[in-house]
């Protein structure tokens, strides 16, 4: 039943001063800014063909009851107690502060419209600091927009604090683009609240249609790409599924196009001008990502030691399941330098200098695919890429450490989708840090690599199959480099064993090509360290195979897999193994299961 939101009687709100009172003498702020709701509701589910091994909806839990499991150290960025209150540990332990905190988090339900209402006044006064008589289209979507936002975020919480106590194993998306489009229509939608919401701004003289029109693209993604990775997203929280995306965030996205006098001309996307209210900074997630240097050998291995580090910051985006509470994240790095200004360099005059650092940190994320028609256009996107994957598997094996448990255990709670070629050093970097960082023999940890990931090919045209230059490479993430040389050693000893005297195939298969100027083939590499790979249609996969045709073999291993149908007489079939849908399209994922020592498509 629906309950509007009921206001403390006196003897209620002595007690809320009692309290805060006690939590003033104890060094604890708190701010009450309205009146204390009491009720908490989910939006109940839908029968629209849930899978039957879906896990149950988040249900609203202690939030000082910690997992029993997670008792593993934190890092650094990460230093909090189970309250989230950096300080005295003692309150951990408090069950006065238990039963504060669960009275805190108790809200009236979030559909009615008096409470969208009130949470769209409040955003107008509070965050916007405007009033009822200097309001316009913009202020009012930004004010919806924080109001929808709040409720996305209390899902968001209760989603992530049930799958951190189930210790599920979570899929892990990564994508250069994340064509959203518009969130707050998404939003309400998805959450079930565009009736309710657009009565209450229908009351307060609004209309939700014209606010819609008022939100900016979010300039995260340029085409197809992009577009599929969104639905992706829309369509593992509509399923229930403990998904997490990761991509970055451009500052001025790919680019704006106007026409002028006849010409397509290309501005900058200036769409953070106002501000993202779906985004959430979280500036206490931070990574610090290493470029250039040189290698240091020993007995115990290798040790890159790095010329230049950039930081990476998180920014979360919530994404809401079509009528489910569950709500997954989007999580967008940002770039940024260690040393931000150069006061000296400042104050001897040398302005340019000084900032110098950050601009150079700040390039990494300003724009969607740089232009690499020149050789430091080249760099920047490789030095893109490696940021990419760098921040985002620290953030993944970060989480997966939070509970103490053996490196065996890697495939059953992470498994990672490279969406296109654009995060396959990925699998160099997972090796690097299982061999080089966890200090795993190389065989064991090459065995997890390949269990861990997947790879979807959006395209087999040449120019979309990416090449970068080895001296590049080697100069940009000389430690990755020599890790690709060993697994493509091992890899073609592979194939020379299975294809004994076939030069050309091995030329054809390696990871690097050997030509004049010698070039890393980045879907090859993909290829080689996933289980499965996959195109995004059923002729596509079959394009695939006809055409990149390569042999993956598991270096360091005796198993090694076949890809193609020039195996002879091995037969292809391509089954959909799963049905996504946001609610508008539908996408069909083809992949190839493979088994077997010379592992062979399963007809």
């Amino acid at each position: 039943m629906l309950r509007p939101r009921s206001p403390l009687n006196l003897r209620e709100w002595a007690v809320v001063d009692i309290i805060v009172v006690y939590l003033k003498q104890s060094s604890v702020h708190l701010t009450i800014y309205a009146p204390l709701p009491q009720y908490q509701t989910m939006l109940p589910r839908s029968d629209h063909n849930k899978p039957e091994m879906s896990p149950p909806p988040p249900q609203p839990v202690d939030p000082m009851a910690a997992p029993a499991a997670v008792t593993g150290t934190p890092s650094k960025q990460h230093l909090r107690n189970k309250t989230g209150i950096i300080g005295d540990r003692a309150w951990s332990s408090d069950p006065r502060v238990n039963a504060l905190w669960e009275q805190l988090s108790r809200h009236a339900d979030p559909n009615t419209v008096s409470s969208i209402q009130v949470d769209f006044v409040r955003h107008i006064q509070t965050t916007l600091a405007r009033t009822f008589f200097n309001l316009d289209c913009l202020a009012g979507y930004q004010a919806v927009a924080h109001a929808v936002r709040d409720r996305l975020i209390e899902r968001w919480n209760a989603t992530q604090q049930f799958h951190t106590q189930q210790d599920v194993k979570r899929v892990y998306y990564m994508s250069m683009e994340f064509l959203l489009g518009r969130s707050l229509d998404n939003s309400v939608l998805n959450m079930g609240l565009k009736g309710p919401a657009a009565e209450a701004l229908r009351q307060l003289g609004f209309d939700l249609e014209r606010l819609v029109d008022q939100e900016v693209d979010a300039a995260l993604g340029n085409g197809g790409l992009g577009r599929l990775a969104a639905c992706f997203m829309d369509s593992l929280a509509t399923l229930d599924l403990p998904a997490w995306g990761y991509g970055l965030r451009y500052t001025y996205g790919i680019f704006r196009q106007e026409i002028m006098n006849g010409q397509q001309v290309e501005f900058p996307d200036y769409w953070l001008n106002f501000g993202n209210p779906w985004e959430v900074p979280r500036m206490d997630v931070c990574y610090d990502v290493h470029f250039y240097g040189h290698v240091v050998k020993s007995p115990t291995g290798c040790r890159w030691i790095a010329g230049e580090t950039v930081e990476a910051v998180a920014y979360d985006v919530p994404i809401p399941g079509f009528a489910t509470p569950t709500t997954i994240n989007i999580r967008l790095w940002g770039s940024k330098p260690q040393k931000r200004f150069d006061l000296q360099s400042f104050n001897e005059g040398n302005y340019q200098k000084s900032v110098e650092e950050q601009q150079k940190a700040e390039n990494i994320t300003s724009v969607l695919y740089p232009n690499d028609n020149t050789m430091a256009g080249k760099e920047l996107r490789l030095k893109q890429q490696y940021f990419f994957v760098s921040a985002t598997l620290q953030d993944i094996l970060r989480r997966f450490k939070k509970v103490p448990r053996p490196w065996s255990d890697l495939p059953e709670r992470v498994a990672i989708q490279l969406n296109d070629t654009h995060p396959s050093l990925g699998i160099a970097e997972l090796q690097r840090l299982l061999v080089d960082e966890e200090g795993l023999p190389w065989d064991d940890a090459w065995a997890l690599v390949q269990r861990v990931y997947s790879f979807t090919n959006h395209t087999v045209l040449p120019e979309a199959m990416e090449k970068w230059p080895v001296g590049m490479m080697a100069a940009l993430l000389p430690r990755h480099m020599q890790i690709i040389y060993d697994l493509n050693l091992f890899f073609l000893q592979a194939v020379e064993r299975r294809f004994p005297g076939d030069r050309a195939r091995l030329a054809r298969m390696s990871i690097i090509e050997e030509a004049p100027v010698q070039h890393v083939r980045m879907a090859h590499l993909a290829i080689v360290g996933s289980h499965t790979v996959n195109g995004v249609a059923a002729i596509h996969s079959n394009l695939i195979k006809e055409t990149v045709r390569p042999v993956v073999a598991n270096p360091g291993c005796s198993a090694s897999r076949t890809l193609s149908s020039f195996m002879g007489t091995a037969s292809f079939k391509t089954r959909p193994t799963a049905s996504l849908h946001d609610g508008t399209c539908k996408h069909y994922i083809y992949s190839f299961s493979l088994d077997g020592c010379i592992r062979q498509i399963q007809t």
